[in-house]
């Protein structure tokens, strides 16, 4: 029986012992148990994970502080044509929204020839310099876990997709031969960072173009107010025309700074990481390419998004009717209305992101991923 066996291995221990033969090989000091070592393991795992998503949520915290004056400014460019032209169609146009329901003095915010330089002059002159900084408290809040995700979920996608005989952060075969791979890992890392934060950027939106007193008076009362006006489903207004923009935006950042970033340190084997200069290049040439290419899509993203707000009508029936609206009333180029702006807030933005996600790492001494 059971009992009988277990007797017989124990004397047979002891007959072992006593015989000279030391312990038995299940006794002998071999280190901590299995599953004290695994809930190590998994502690450790835990801790690194932390420290990854706080290196991604400093790093897009502390660019979009830096540049949110000039995010301010590329939204109200991204609305004013909008509001100039539905102005003489109908009361429920953008401009109703940013004129009156949100407490904009005048309509001549929206004046075709608004330079960077008047609208900056102006907001300051009328709301004072922290006015350049509205909404930025919930603009952290928004971007701290969606940078965090974004970087987190990009570092998990792309050792999902590389081999392990493979360096991906290496000089790719071929010149680009990874390039593929990084812009799917870039893709799926940003539609899920986006997915997870979309309520939080909607409400961000919403509170950067109020003027004076506004609406909405902070990002609670947003909430409750959108709920109240919209339902649930306002809370992720906009979310099909965000992902379509925000998923090739963020695959063409990623896939762009690291085809740069693997190209510089293959032409210079001395250095062990890209010097600063280099990386805030890499990271100022991928905005550039990333923003000229998707700032469309976020143009649309940002009109679907202050539609029905404040319990305005709204004026699209959906992303295409957006785009045919914008299109007939604006021509092509008010697809790109606002570039400018977007540029100068994108080129600093992407380049301090990206280095600062770097020395975060460094400084929480994360294990080393794929961005170094």
């Amino acid at each position: 029986s059971t009992p009988r066996r277990r007797r017989r291995v124990r004397m047979a221990h002891v007959h072992r012992e006593v015989d000279g033969g030391g312990p038995p090989p299940s006794a002998s000091p071999a280190g901590p148990p299995a599953s004290a070592r695994c809930a190590a393991t998994h502690k450790e795992a835990a801790w690194d994970t932390a420290k990854l998503l706080a290196a991604g949520g400093v790093a897009g915290s502390f660019s979009k502080t830096c540049t949110a004056p000039l995010a301010r400014l590329t939204i109200l460019y991204q609305v004013r044509r909008s509001a100039r032209k539905g102005a003489k169609e109908d009361e429920g146009s953008v401009l109703t929204f940013v004129a009156q329901v949100q407490g904009m003095h005048d309509t001549r915010m929206a004046k075709p020839r608004l330079h960077m330089g008047e609208l900056l002059a102006r907001i300051v002159r009328e709301e004072g310099a922290r006015a350049l900084w509205k909404g930025n408290g919930v603009t952290i809040v928004h971007r701290f876990p969606y940078a965090a995700v974004n970087f987190f979920a990009y570092e998990k996608f792309t050792r999902m997709l590389t081999n392990h005989d493979e360096d991906f952060d290496g000089p790719p075969p071929g010149g680009y031969g990874l390039a593929g791979r990084r812009l799917l890992a870039g893709g799926a890392a940003g539609a899920t960072a986006c997915s997870v934060t979309y309520p939080l950027d909607l409400i961000r939106t919403r509170l950067a173009v109020q003027r004076g007193k506004g609406y909405y008076k902070g990002m609670a009362h947003a909430f409750g107010r959108i709920l109240g006006d919209e339902g649930v489903r306002g809370l992720y207004r906009g979310l099909a025309a965000t992902l379509v923009g925000v998923a090739p935006c963020i695959a063409i950042n990623f896939a762009t700074y690291e085809t740069l970033r693997a190209k510089w340190m293959h032409a210079h084997p001395e250095f062990n990481a890209p010097t600063v200069g280099a990386s805030l290049a890499a990271g100022s040439v991928a905005g550039m390419v990333s923003s000229t290419a998707t700032f469309p899509l976020d143009l649309l993203r940002r009109r679907l998004q202050l539609e029905g707000a404040g319990g305005q009508k709204r004026r699209y029936n959906g992303y295409l009717h957006a785009l045919r609206t914008l299109i007939q009333h604006e021509g092509f180029r008010g697809l790109y209305a606002g570039i400018v702006p977007e540029y100068v807030k994108v080129i600093p933005g992407v380049a301090i992101s990206f280095y600062t996600y770097e020395m975060a790492k460094r400084m929480f001494n994360c294990e080393q991923g794929h961005i170094r």
